[in-house]
């Protein structure tokens, strides 16, 4: 996992690289930072899920994916720096949600149930329905590269905030090994299933990269496509139930006005 956040580090570093020198040659040429400004308001959908890399050996088939309808609303400033404007630096603020609903068969996947009130831990074998809702405040920092005057693209880190998270669902036609894959079965037949809710494990902060392109339709008008992908997992560090990491990565289509 080190290794592979000191390759985020380095790809971050070498892209911001150009605009940062752009930067600093434009404060000591005197060409006054405050100039070549521009703004943006867009609105956007998300389509994607949450999801392990790659799929582990518990997940034996995703039965049904639905991603649901995941708006956005944002802003974004742009720096536009040098004498010919191709690289600029950006700063976003955008009110999303992120959500999806997928059914699955599992084998040995770890759950914690209830059942008539009572819980019950263990490995799960069967189906599961997972539900996954999160509404988030981020601020994506990033650098743009103008190809021509009309089409653009972006990459950079992005913070986010959770202030409202859900990942719940329910098992049945199955059967859960109490413990570990050797312990007590409880058998689910039939109409039988059996809740589960992992609301309360989910991060908050979460921090990941994006990447997109910009096309100038019009004068004013812009159309946007993002790829956003999170780098921790959605899981708080102490949450041990379910064995591997999920990871939210988004595909965001949507629209901006430009002034």
């Amino acid at each position: 996992m080190k290794s592979i956040r000191y390759i985020v580090v380095l790809i971050v570093a070498m892209t911001l690289a150009p605009a940062y020198a752009e930067v600093r040659d434009s404060i000591e040429g005197g060409k006054g930072f405050w100039q070549d400004f521009e703004y943006e308001v867009n609105a956007g959908t998300n389509i994607g899920g949450t999801s392990p890399i790659p799929l582990p050996a518990e997940i034996r088939h995703i039965d049904s994916y639905n991603p649901k309808l995941n708006l956005q609303l944002g802003a974004t400033v742009t720096k536009w720096l040098g004498f010919k404007k191709k690289w600029g630096v950006a700063v976003g603020l955008r009110l999303e949600s992120k959500g999806m609903e997928t059914k699955a068969t599992v084998k040995n996947y770890g759950m914690e149930i209830y059942q008539d009130g009572k819980k019950l831990a263990g490995r799960w074998t069967g189906k599961v329905k997972t539900r996954y809702s999160s509404q988030q405040m981020i601020i994506p920092i990033t650098a743009v590269y103008k190809v021509n005057p009309r089409f653009k693209v972006n990459f950079g880190p992005f913070l986010s905030y959770a202030f409202s998270n859900t990942f719940d669902g329910h098992v049945y036609e199955g059967y859960l090994r109490e413990g570990d894959p050797t312990g007590d079965k409880v058998v689910f037949e039939g109409d039988a299933k059996a809740t589960y809710d992992f609301n309360e494990d989910l991060r908050h902060f979460q921090w990941g990269m994006q990447g997109g392109v910009s096309w100038m339709a019009y004068k004013h008008l812009v159309v946007n496509a993002n790829l956003t992908w999170g780098c921790n997992n959605i899981f708080v560090s102490s949450f041990k139930t379910i064995s591997f990491n999920m990871y939210p990565i988004y595909l965001n289509f949507g629209f901006g006005y430009v002034f």
